[in-house]
């Protein structure tokens, strides 16, 4: 909320069956919150698309994520190894690559629709909560489709900016 109203943190996750769970971020992000929300958020939304048929089993599926420090803190690969969550490997300053960028620009698209500002950081979260919920299933698969052509884009910009 801007001019006085707070700010909002939010971590959120997607996959090819639509959002995953969303968590608030409470104060600033470090590696001990981050493991709290893996184990509340990541692994329920993980272990909800090995259960779709059309999903390879859980041990297959791989997480991105990009290197922040607290995700490639010693303590969170622990985590990640222990829980067998296979991480894709990933270029720094990246953010072109980065499909939940695109999210979350969606998700504040989305929030703009409302004609008048949240009038208290809980009725902020609870909209941010809801119309996360309403992010098609399309969309997400959008993001993912994308990735190829994010990959070629960086490749022909030879690490530059690209439209994405």
């Amino acid at each position: 909320l801007k001019f006085g109203g707070g700010n909002c943190m939010a971590w959120g996750c997607f996959g090819w069956f639509g959002v995953g769970a969303l968590a608030r971020v409470v104060g600033n992000l470090n590696s001990e919150q981050l493991l709290h929300i893996f184990t509340e958020c990541l692994l329920p939304t993980l272990e909800n698309a090995a259960l779709d048929p059309c999903m390879p089993p859980l041990l297959e599926l791989i997480f991105q994520q990009d290197n922040d420090p607290k995700h490639t803190s010693g303590i969170t690969k622990r985590w990640l190894e222990e829980n067998h969550i296979r991480v894709m490997e990933w270029p720094a300053n990246s953010p072109d690559l980065n499909p939940i960028e695109h999210l979350w620009f969606y998700l504040k698209q989305l929030l703009a629709k409302y004609k008048e500002m949240a009038s208290s950081f809980t009725e902020h979260w609870s909209r941010i909560a809801e119309v996360w919920k309403e992010i098609p299933i399309d969309y997400c698969r959008s993001l993912i489709e994308s990735m190829p052509r994010r990959v070629q884009a960086v490749i022909k910009a030879k690490g530059g900016r690209t439209k994405y």
